[in-house]
């Protein structure tokens, strides 16, 4: 039988990648290039419409359709993105008619959170479960949610923007706000506070795998930062778990690379932070995807929208 080719677009501020899937789920081929959004919004279009070029003249079927991860908030049905934090310059910026007139093919658009918790719904450790919370970790940090058994965007498609939420009274300035969540447990985030509790060693934020590093090598000043994410990380999972009491909370990106010196700290504050009923019913664990999370992602928004999906 005949696989149907979707073209993925995983478009972070760090970097883009330009995806060949299956309607199975299964990645044929990748291509990425560095986003500096700095560049402005025309610029990373044209690397885009040349990766989504380069995939397709190489695909061993023709393309079904193209689909988009990308941070919010935006208008998912439209495919407008409306300003994320970390692509500057991207103001109303509609995206889905770009590409849906640039290439002819039906176009979906969904919050990276959201393709997120598809993906770990359809593939990895959201198998099976009726409520789970996706978190990105990224360079930002959103939530995609699943509840009762399906995708819950919100009345204006900013449900899940929990990085938004302010977690303190001050702290690294994240998402147009000092002390929110994405401040403390963003990979941005981190590195500012990093800059913010040791300015005099780190004029600049830091490079993460630096800072990490520095950590398990028992640096006293990036444990420092680390012990700090992680208290105010481990009260932020313990008012999404009161919040929503899914059965599962899904961690992508640093969640995924820093179980060590961020989440396992931020755990003993979740159990001490939730509600005992909540802490119970909710698992809390590493994208099963792993680093192919961002990839197969960039696929979901055509099988929940688009109803590509075809199981293998």
């Amino acid at each position: 039988m005949t696989r149907r080719c979707i073209i993925g677009l995983d478009i972070g501020g760090t970097k883009t990648a330009v995806i060949e899937g299956g309607d199975d789920g299964r990645i044929l081929r990748r291509l990425q290039f560095v986003t500096a959004p700095y560049r402005g919004f025309n610029a990373v279009f044209d690397d885009i419409v040349d990766g989504v070029q380069t995939i397709w003249e190489s695909a061993a079927n023709p393309p079904a359709a193209i689909s988009v991860a990308i941070g919010g908030p935006l208008d998912v049905l439209r495919g407008v993105v409306h300003s994320p934090p970390n692509l500057p310059g991207w103001d109303a910026i509609p995206l889905k008619k770009l590409l849906a007139d640039r290439f002819a093919l039906p176009v979906y658009v969904e919050h990276d959170g959201n393709a997120g918790a598809l993906a770990e719904w359809y593939f990895g450790a959201g198998k099976g479960a009726l409520s789970l919370v996706f978190l990105t970790m990224g360079t930002g940090f959103g939530a995609g949610l699943i509840l009762d058994g399906r995708l819950y965007r919100g009345s204006s498609d900013v449900a899940g923007e929990v990085g938004h939420v302010r977690i303190a009274e001050d702290g690294p300035d994240c998402y147009g706000k000092a002390g929110s969540l994405e401040g403390y447990a963003s990979g941005t985030g981190i590195a500012r506070l990093a800059q913010m509790l040791f300015p005099s060693r780190w004029p600049q934020p830091p490079d993460m795998i630096q800072l990490a590093s520095a950590a398990r090598s028992g640096d006293s000043d990036a444990l420092q930062v680390f012990a700090t994410s992680s208290r105010y990380f481990g009260r932020g999972l313990a008012m999404i778990a009161d919040t929503l009491n899914p059965e599962r909370i899904v961690l992508g990106g640093l969640g995924m690379r820093l179980m060590d010196i961020l989440v396992e700290p931020a755990l003993r504050v979740f159990r001490e932070e939730a509600l005992p009923q909540a802490a119970a019913a909710c698992s809390i664990v590493p994208a099963a995807l792993g680093e192919s999370i961002g990839d197969i992602a960039s696929l979901c928004a055509a099988f929940d929208q688009g109803h590509l999906l075809r199981e293998s």
